[in-house]
């Protein structure tokens, strides 16, 4: 659907619609899922068990919420169920905010972290360390996590020091419901103190991401000068193949970066130096031309592929990077950190990064409700698997609050340390 179309709320079903839906949920799960095994979860079997129970509950709300239960019990990421009204989207997708859990008062409350710049959470006015306490009037607090509703008008109430603020918030409708996000300032660069050049990638759009490719590199040639690099990752969103062009300003060389692999694939063995190769990415066409080409090599074929970085050349800071990632760096971020410790590219320094990394995909399953699922594994060139097991820093450093209270990003400056010494 285009951002265009009007939003429509879940309507009442009847039992034989809510059944229709949970079987064709089940069905897609068997033939699509990556794995044959279903995480181990015994998948047809769990399915069958609650189907009656999920099939009985008329309450449109109840009725998604038991329907995304059973397919997370998958547990993997990019795994999930719900209504193109999308009503329920989480923070970092929906507002371009994350937030982390901490004890308040002996209570766990929900406290802002990443927000980038020119979300919806940030144009609000919503900063770090700000206390969430109630989205459009209703209390908000661990372990409900945060979720909004797109396309829509959002009042936060929250708490900044000893002040009760209320923030309007517009959210913008999604432009495909079924991965829905609102999107922040992809790409933002500057210059720092002794020739230290900073970037920071927040979200990579697009399949192709033709366009934030440029923006990488526009984003790197104002840092041409630069001695040494910090490329700050925290709270990245993910996102399609600009995560080539990214990797590729990591190093002058044409190195291999990893794979994904189908279910198909996987089943009927492969090896992966004879896997089909993305080496570069068309940005000097224009994008029709450019997804054209790209269509004629990949389109219609399995998706089993193997990365390349693009051999874009030497640059001033190479063997002089810093990685910054924390909790919040899910996919294609992860993807960069992988590849630049891998290969002795980068520094990596921050907190363990989410371990949220597997393609995925949305299928609609009828009357407004779409299925997302993992459709392929990715394997790092030396076998590693990050689903489930995150990119740990070399150097460990968390994020001070009190540093922040003071305007001080404790993280940022222990990066640029690091940066400098190497």
């Amino acid at each position: 659907m285009g951002r265009d179309e009007s939003i429509t709320k879940p309507t009442n079903l009847t039992k034989e619609e809510r059944e229709q839906i949970f079987d064709k949920t089940a069905s897609k799960v068997i033939k699509e899922y990556f794995d044959p095994n279903y995480n181990g979860t015994g998948w047809p079997a769990r399915a069958q068990e609650r189907r009656e129970s999920i099939v009985a509950i008329s309450d449109p709300d109840a009725f998604e919420l038991g329907m995304h239960d059973l397919v997370r019990s998958l547990r993997t990421s990019h795994t999930g169920f719900f209504h193109q009204s999308v009503r329920r989207v989480p923070g970092r997708l929906a507002i371009g905010a994350s937030f982390r859990r901490a004890d308040i008062a002996g209570a766990p409350r929900w406290v802002a972290q990443d927000v980038h710049e020119a979300g919806p959470a940030h144009k609000a006015g919503l900063k770090p360390l700000d206390l969430l306490e109630s989205i459009n009037g209703s209390p908000i607090a661990p372990p409900e996590q945060p979720m909004f509703p797109m396309g829509t008008q959002v009042e936060l109430k929250v708490r900044r020091g000893a002040n009760d603020l209320a923030l309007k918030m517009g959210i913008p409708s999604p432009r495909s419901r079924k991965q829905p996000y609102a999107e922040p300032k992809p790409v933002t660069s500057t210059r720092l103190a002794n020739a230290v050049g900073y970037i920071k990638v927040t979200i990579l759009p697009g399949i192709l991401g033709l366009d934030v490719s440029r923006a990488i590199d526009a984003g790197f040639a104002e840092l041409a000068d630069c001695h040494r690099l910090v490329l700050d990752l925290r709270g990245h969103l993910g996102g399609g193949l600009g995560v080539l062009r990214l990797m590729s300003h990591l190093t002058p060389n044409k190195l291999p970066i990893g794979y994904t692999v189908t279910r198909r694939r996987a089943e009927a063995g492969y090896q992966k130096e004879r896997l089909r190769k993305l080496d570069r990415l068309p940005t000097n066409l224009p994008n029709a031309l450019g997804v054209a080409t790209m269509a004629l090599k990949y389109v219609g074929r399995d998706s089993s592929i193997a990365l390349v970085s693009e051999g874009l050349g030497p640059k001033r800071w190479h063997g002089r990077i810093a990685i910054l990632v924390n909790e919040h760096t899910v996919s294609a971020g992860e993807m960069v950190s992988a590849f630049a410790a891998e290969n002795h590219l980068a520094t990596i320094v921050g907190t363990e990064t989410a371990g949220r990394l597997i393609p995925g995909s949305g299928f609609k399953v009828g009357h407004g409700y779409i299925l997302s699922l993992p459709v392929a594994g990715y394997v790092t060139w030396q076998g590693r698997i990050l689903e489930n097991n995150g990119v740990t820093p070399t150097v460990e450093v968390e994020l001070s609050r009190d540093g922040l209270r003071d305007g001080r990003d404790t993280q940022l400056e222990k990066t640029i340390e690091v940066a400098e010494q190497l």
